[in-house]
């Protein structure tokens, strides 16, 4: 059988595999919104002078980053539900429960590792700075608002980049508990055309071009502002 990749471009399989790309991106987005306000929360909880958020932050994190990214999709899948109430649970799996599963396992798993660039951010921010806005009579918070988190950000943008690369690849992984995401219409092309080929050419494709948009744009950020040595 030739490899023909123009038996994607029309039709039904075509329809297939489109769908699984947007649902992909959209999951994709939806993770990055909600990941990045949790991870800069982690992070100051991370570094907060209250005992008790401190231990927070690193369980949160440790408790994540030591789980492969298949076990939380598991469990959110299989095991969280069975933890809720007949009515709700009911209601999860009479929806989408499988797009929600998923969004949940990868947000909570792309904080925790963004969580970990925000700190190491901050940290990289002279504690001169940070003690300059307590003397001014700024409290924790505001001092991480005003003064250490616009730095600490502009030195972390390219490793959340990177994060967001590993996102895009980790949807992937959703096609476990049945997401119709890219992976899953390519897997459902090459069992009902068996065009293997072609159907993972396809999906090989998106995923190196919207990695390399990626990296694209995290090189045009390191050079259109570079992080200069204090």
């Amino acid at each position: 059988m030739a490899f023909d990749l123009n038996l994607l471009l029309v039709g039904t399989y075509h329809d297939w595999l489109i769908q699984g790309l947007r649902l992909s991106l959209g999951i994709a987005g939806i993770t990055l919104v909600l990941a990045l306000p949790l991870a800069m929360v982690v992070a100051l909880f991370r570094l907060s002078p209250v005992a008790a958020l401190r231990w927070l932050g690193v369980m949160f994190v440790e408790s994540i980053r030591n789980v492969p990214l298949l076990a939380h999709m598991l469990f959110w899948y299989f095991g969280a539900p069975e933890l809720l109430p007949d009515s709700l649970k009911r209601w999860l799996y009479a929806g989408n429960i499988e797009v929600l599963s998923a969004t949940v396992a990868l947000t909570l798993y792309t904080a925790a590792y963004m969580a970990e660039d925000i700190r190491s951010g901050i940290r990289g921010i002279s504690s001169g700075q940070f003690e300059a806005g307590r003397s001014l009579g700024f409290s924790f918070l505001g001092t991480m608002r005003l003064i250490i988190l616009p730095q600490a950000l502009r030195v972390t943008i390219p490793p959340l980049v990177s994060q967001t690369l590993n996102l895009w690849k980790n949807t992937s992984i959703a096609t476990i508990i049945g997401v119709g995401e890219l992976m899953y219409q390519a897997a459902k092309v090459e069992s009902s055309a068996f065009r293997s080929a072609e159907a993972f050419a396809f999906a090989t494709i998106c995923y190196l071009s919207v990695s390399l948009i990626l990296t694209g744009l995290g090189l045009f950020y390191r050079h259109r502002f570079p992080v200069r040595s204090a």
